[in-house]
């Protein structure tokens, strides 16, 4: 349960922001009804959220890749959630999303995939990248796709911590109640 009340989209001073991620995201999911709270983050948070996971050329199979491997290593539940389905529509198999919590020795992982994965691994928890770690994803990805997954990488951390950090929950109720229980006006 969220450990604040979710913002109400339908306010005046949110209401045109609320309806433009309905039209981009389809719904206002229960992390974009936290940011909410603030427009200037919102809308920030909006922009740059499209802009690796829409304009970049980074593949959508290694973006996704990532993504869920962040959200293993930091716990964060409702971002593997959101994201497992589209890891798959992504050509990600099921074997490889399932394996990703311990992915290392398992054979079902490219060159290229473990290559991504252990950079992944390094910056979420290490934060500095050893160069035996950086070469090998450098040799896979031009500069452009390795600046890309740096800032996917960078941003899905910045999501999961957001997320955690709040209590975001998919199951809590958006339409009549707020995550503390109080009943929206």
């Amino acid at each position: 349960m969220a450990r604040i009340p979710y913002a109400d989209p339908n306010k005046p001073e949110t209401k045109e922001l609320a309806d433009r991620i309905v039209r981009e995201r389809g719904s206002v999911l229960h992390l974009y009804a936290m940011l909410l709270h603030s427009g200037p983050v919102a809308e920030g948070w909006l922009r740059y959220l499209t802009a690796i996971r829409h304009e970049c050329a980074l593949p959508g199979s290694l973006r996704e890749l990532v993504i869920m491997r962040i959200a293993h290593l930091n716990g964060a539940a409702y971002e593997a959630e959101q994201h497992a389905p589209i890891a798959l529509k992504e050509g990600l198999t099921r074997a490889r999303v399932d394996a990703l919590p311990d992915w290392r020795g398992t054979g079902l992982f490219d060159v290229t995939q473990e290559a991504v994965l252990a950079y992944c691994d390094s910056m979420t928890r290490e934060i500095h990248v050893p160069a035996e770690t950086f070469a090998p994803v450098r040799d896979a990805l031009d500069e452009r796709c390795l600046v890309e997954l740096t800032a996917t990488i960078g941003a899905y951390n910045m999501v999961s911590r957001f997320i955690e950090a709040l209590g975001i929950d998919s199951k809590d109720d958006l339409s009549t109640k707020e995550a503390s229980g109080h009943v929206r006006p």
